[in-house]
């Protein structure tokens, strides 16, 4: 990728316990959506609880997946950590500096190294511009690039970085599948070189045959460019694939979090056990054998959390005492670096 569009760094990031440098570090995030009553007077009456406290970090280099069913904060929290919307509370640190109290002058240059692929390739792309207006207008806005040839050498150049033709610079989206559409979303995200990436659910609108390629395109541009990802996906098996570590969420809240290896040969919270045993094997003995954990009953509303820990309403083996009065439990660690949110398990140490 061309020097044109590199940026300079902020204040390095500080090393973390286990050595790894720490790029993104989020604590007690929350994300309320109020709920309104009335036409003309509107007064709170409530909230959705999108992302209801929860802490990670996020080490420099590293693909950090976060999985759960629709619905329980993966893509609020990713938006939220970008400062697409405003946090309700919390802290958001990301390479040293806190987003959430930065003016806005500062926020608009960090904006630069930290980017977003969206879900939907064909809602995310401006259908009245053309591929090359919409690679370049993040260089445009940040008046990067200045010379008009330069700037249509360089987005020739990522589109072609990206398994495009540099010659669709003039064509439209609609002219596009929807794997091309994807692969124009993340060259619009690596115009700036970024550090850090959210990929919100970057393959779940596209065939089979197509994920693959992305996911491993993804994973060439990673090592290409040093790219940190917050890898938000519902598909398991290739959240395996391509992740370090993994955070499991429900209804709003982090409930497991550990390497991915840990996380999926030895899951400790119910709701991490349910979803990998609905993930199938492709050896037919093992998937014979295996036990299928069936949760009975829907996901509660984010407005009205049940009392005591969030999965009481569907967990299969929740005490009858504990799980329905104490608090929501908070994460604990379990083993070095895996750490689970449930009254049944205990700390390592």
């Amino acid at each position: 990728m061309p020097n044109a569009a590199a940026t300079t760094a902020p204040a390095a990031a500080k090393a973390s316990s286990n050595g790894r440098e720490v790029l993104l570090e989020v604590k007690n995030l929350k994300k309320y959506f109020p709920i309104t009553a009335g036409i003309i007077l509107q007064r709170q009456v409530g909230a959705v609880k999108a992302v209801d406290d929860i802490s990670f970090r996020v080490y420099k280099g590293e693909t950090l997946g976060l999985v759960g069913e629709s619905g329980c904060g993966k893509s609020t929290t990713g938006r939220t950590v970008l400062q697409l919307y405003k946090p309700t509370a919390g802290s958001v640190v990301f390479e040293g500096k806190e987003l959430t109290t930065l003016p806005a002058p500062e926020l608009r240059k960090m904006r630069k190294r930290m980017q977003m692929i969206f879900q939907d390739p064909f809602a995310s792309l401006n259908p009245r511009m053309s591929v090359g207006n919409i690679v370049s207008e993040p260089l445009r806005i940040h008046n990067v690039i200045q010379n008009k040839n330069e700037l249509q050498e360089y987005v020739e150049r990522l589109l072609e970085r990206v398994g495009l033709n540099p010659y669709y610079v003039n064509r439209y989206p609609h002219e596009f599948s929807g794997g091309q559409r994807q692969r124009i979303g993340i060259a619009r995200a690596l115009a700036l070189n970024p550090s850090f990436i959210v990929a919100d659910e970057p393959i779940s609108a596209l065939d089979v045959s197509i994920q693959a390629q992305v996911v491993n395109l993804l994973e060439e541009l990673q090592d290409e460019f040093n790219l940190t990802y917050l890898f938000i996906a519902h598909d398991l098996s290739m959240v395996r694939h391509i992740c370090d570590r993994v955070a499991v969420m429900y209804l709003g809240k982090i409930v497991e979090l550990g390497p991915v290896d840990e996380v999926y040969d030895n899951p400790l919270h119910p709701y991490t056990q349910s979803l990998l045993s609905a993930v199938p094997v492709p050896d037919p003995l093992i998937e014979k054998r295996r036990q299928r954990i069936i949760l009975t009953g829907d996901v509660p509303s984010p407005a009205r959390p049940p009392l005591g820990c969030n999965f009481n309403t569907r967990c299969p083996v929740a005490l009858a005492g504990i799980c329905y009065q104490q608090p929501d439990p908070e994460l604990i660690e379990v083993t070095p670096e895996h750490f689970v949110a449930c009254h049944r398990v205990t700390p390592f140490n």
